[in-house]
């Protein structure tokens, strides 16, 4: 549905420098995928955003939605995008805000006020609707964008940086939201820092570092990872024994995280850990396998200096 191919981008900085900010992307985006992109700041993600909703056309390459340019796909069938940085006029009043972008997205008359007040309820606004916007806090600024985001039950969705400024309860939430969107007609892009949801959101993420597109990740590949990775190990009794065991161990705050092991590895030295007297409370992997892919991607470095 969405098309990279051999995308690049390069500008001119304010000294007259060229500088290839994007360079040589090639994704596809399916109907009914969820699809994220991860990367460091400045890495390229916003370019490729941009580019994706027709702001900037590649200075390499080409992007296609369902075989058209971003700007005329948009303009013929529109498109459902939240900004990372909500900005919208701060007298305007919630609903009002609401019912005017409704309108700039073309929502039928007929049935604005219906969608306005499925997106109140979808997204919990319904108790600030008379607010203006000034007087929001981040997290409903945030929910407002996303309901504006959802008024016209777009095919595409883009959505940079989505959880920013959300609480606990409505991140978890969000990723409710996300998954009644999945529609075998429409492709979802979520940009995001936040590799966790990532990994509960998407089916495929992309990484990028330094313009570059470094790897995407299947999740549901990495959903077990078998190859070596650091792993935390909470011992109640017997902490001594974890050093000898695991050479390279680091103990903070109550847990050794582990030099990366592979499972057989890891299993080896927790029987022999147990079988010495030890008494482990906890095993978990020091990262989520998306964020394990993710630091031997971008060159991430762990505590002890040690290259993942």
């Amino acid at each position: 549905m969405i098309e990279f191919r051999g995308v690049g981008y390069t500008y001119r900085s304010l000294v007259g420098r060229r500088v290839r900010a994007v360079d040589d992307v090639t994704l596809d985006i399916g109907e009914g995928e969820i699809v994220g992109l991860a990367g460091p700041n400045g890495a390229g993600k916003s370019t490729l955003i941009a580019m994706m909703l027709g702001y900037l056309e590649p200075t390499q390459g080409t992007v296609r939605i369902e075989g058209l340019p971003p700007r005329r796909y948009i303009e013929r069938h529109g498109i459902g995008y939240l900004s990372e940085l909500v900005n919208i006029p701060p007298k305007w009043k919630l609903e009002v805000a609401l019912r005017r972008y409704g309108l700039l997205a073309g929502v039928r008359s007929a049935t604005l006020t219906q969608r306005i007040q499925q997106e109140i309820d979808r997204l919990g606004l319904a108790e600030h609707r008379g607010k203006t916007v000034k007087q929001l806090s981040k997290g409903n600024l945030q929910r407002l964008g996303l309901a504006q985001a959802l008024l016209r039950e777009e095919r595409v969705l883009i959505l940079d940086e989505p959880t920013h400024g959300l609480d606990p309860v409505w991140t978890q939430r969000f990723r409710d939201l996300v998954e009644s969107l999945r529609h075998p007609e429409r492709a979802i892009f979520i940009a995001s820092h936040n590799l966790d949801e990532l990994q509960r959101l998407c089916d495929r993420v992309a990484i990028i570092d330094h313009g570059t597109l470094q790897r995407v990740v299947s999740i549901r590949a990495t959903a077990t990872p078998e190859g070596a990775a650091p792993w935390r190990i909470t011992v109640v009794r017997g902490a001594e024994l974890v050093p000898a065991i695991f050479p390279g161990a680091q103990l903070a705050e109550g847990e050794w995280t582990t030099a990366p092991l592979d499972l057989e590895t890891l299993n080896a030295g927790l029987t022999g850990l147990l079988a010495q007297g030890a008494l482990v409370s906890g095993v978990a992997p020091a990262h989520s396998s998306l964020e394990q892919q993710f630091r031997e991607a971008v060159g991430v470095r762990d505590a002890g200096g040690r290259g993942t």
